[in-house]
């Protein structure tokens, strides 16, 4: 009678044990999960929250050697507000833009080439805007790559100047980036192909 009365206890003893340990586990990993759930959550909303500096260039990473890749070209996407820098389909670097707004406004989607005219900066008395590192690409100075807007004394436009990679905002050319602007200025040669499209 003792060794039964012994056995018995030993089995609610385990099957106690069972079910804290059961239980501890089940309280345990509820609070993980939904710590890594609220990590997850804190990460996208710190990517989608991340502000696009306007002065510098998009990219940690330094500029693509053109000379290393001689077939380089801009591939615009109106409906991202993005330039890439491609070799064939591989992507070399990306960089933020605002293009064309509407119909009147809107940037002209086909394949174009980087035309001969360029300059440092620009002022246009219609729009009451002008711009630093232009590179014309269609129409010979009208449809151009360029930096985020300024007002007639080369001062940088800050409202309009925020909304580079987020929105269409432009009279048809493409915005960059202070930095990135110089850089196409300075850097992406005479014929190189320019496809835009959405």
């Amino acid at each position: 009678m003792k060794h039964f009365s012994k056995v018995i206890l030993l089995v609610a003893v385990v099957l106690l044990a069972g079910f804290g340990v059961h239980r501890l586990t089940h309280q345990t990993t509820v609070p993980k999960s939904a710590t890594t759930q609220t990590a997850k959550k804190s990460t996208t909303t710190q990517a989608e929250a991340k502000t696009i500096n306007w002065r510098k260039p998009s990219e940690s990473k330094a500029y693509p050697d053109l000379k290393a890749h001689p077939n380089a070209w801009l591939d615009v996407n109106t409906s991202r507000q993005r330039v890439y820098i491609k070799d064939g389909q591989e992507t070399l670097y990306t960089m933020y833009c605002s293009t064309g707004t509407g119909k009147e406004n809107g940037t002209p989607h086909g394949t174009y080439h980087i035309q001969e005219e360029r300059g440092k900066f620009f002022y246009n008395q219609n729009s009451g805007e002008g711009a630093r590192y232009w590179v014309s690409w269609k129409d010979h100075g009208i449809y151009l790559f360029h930096s985020v807007p300024t007002d007639e004394n080369g001062h940088y436009i800050k409202s309009e100047a925020e909304e580079l990679g987020k929105s269409a905002a432009s009279h048809g050319c493409i915005r960059l980036s202070v930095a990135d602007a110089k850089w196409v200025y300075e850097t992406v040669p005479y014929g190189m192909k320019v496809v835009i499209h959405s």
